[in-house]
């Protein structure tokens, strides 16, 4: 069985990793857990300590302040490299990312070096979210897809199963996103370095508690830097895409 470091960045979902880091343990209980704070005002690194004292495959990486998913990704990212993991899993801490698709998304990554789990594919789907959310969601991948010419079908969704041996293939000084157009960039360096990617079907769901932190302002960003990462763009060859068949509810 490979290695394998489950990532989750947080800011103020103290509620949710409660009820998170149990549920990951129970349907990857092989798995480190690593929680990426950005000294959330809540305690949600203060409930994360807590439970890193009884649990020694879970671990918390205290950021001294709000810095922005991208930093926080790469943070992890960092750490499964120098720590010789081979798989690292990310998702998010709100249960938007239900665990139960895991199983799933480790068996798409055993034939790709980059699972996703698209909400976009046959079997895949959206519920609870308002219907402005949803057109910017799929406005946003589509924008995505035809600046930094990816294939895959969710690139704005950080459900993810990276090969950390590809990972570290990447020159992370160049990044160029801090926020959430982290996720669509991660795709596009890894495009660069050959990765192959796969896409299993889950539902996204609302989040169980707190507020979204995505607002227009992170959009215009997004839009913006995926333009710039859109410039470099020429002289790639096509990489190979495949999906995967397995059913929604991870079944």
């Amino acid at each position: 069985m490979k290695r394998l470091l489950i990532t989750v960045c947080t800011y103020n979902e103290v509620q949710n990793i409660r009820l998170l880091i149990p549920e990951l343990r129970s349907v990857a209980p092989h798995a480190d857990i690593l929680v990426i704070d950005d000294n959330s005002p809540d305690g949600t690194g203060k409930a994360v300590a807590l439970m890193a004292e009884s649990d020694p495959h879970v671990s918390l990486l205290h950021r001294p302040a709000k810095m922005g998913l991208g930093g926080a990704s790469l943070a992890g990212f960092r750490h499964a490299i120098e720590n010789d993991y081979e798989q690292l899993l990310n998702l998010d801490a709100d249960f938007s990312h239900n665990p139960r698709y895991i199983p799933d998304l480790l068996k798409t990554a055993e034939t790709c070096d980059v699972a996703i789990g698209s909400r976009y594919v046959d079997g895949g789907g959206v519920v609870g979210l308002t219907l402005k959310r949803q057109i910017m969601s799929k406005s946003l991948n589509t924008y995505a897809r035809l600046c930094l010419g990816l294939k895959t079908r969710d690139n704005s969704g950080s459900y993810r199963c990276y090969s950390v041996s590809k990972l570290s293939e990447i020159d992370w000084n160049r990044t160029m996103a801090s926020g959430y157009a982290f996720l669509e960039e991660v795709l596009f360096r890894c495009r660069q370095v050959g990765c192959t990617f796969g896409e299993t079907p889950i539902v996204f769901e609302d989040r169980r508690y707190g507020a979204t932190k995505i607002n227009w302002k992170e959009v215009a960003s997004a839009l913006w830097v995926i333009f710039r990462l859109g410039l470099q763009r020429p002289g790639r060859a096509p990489v190979k895409t495949s999906v995967s068949t397995a059913p929604p509810d991870g079944s």
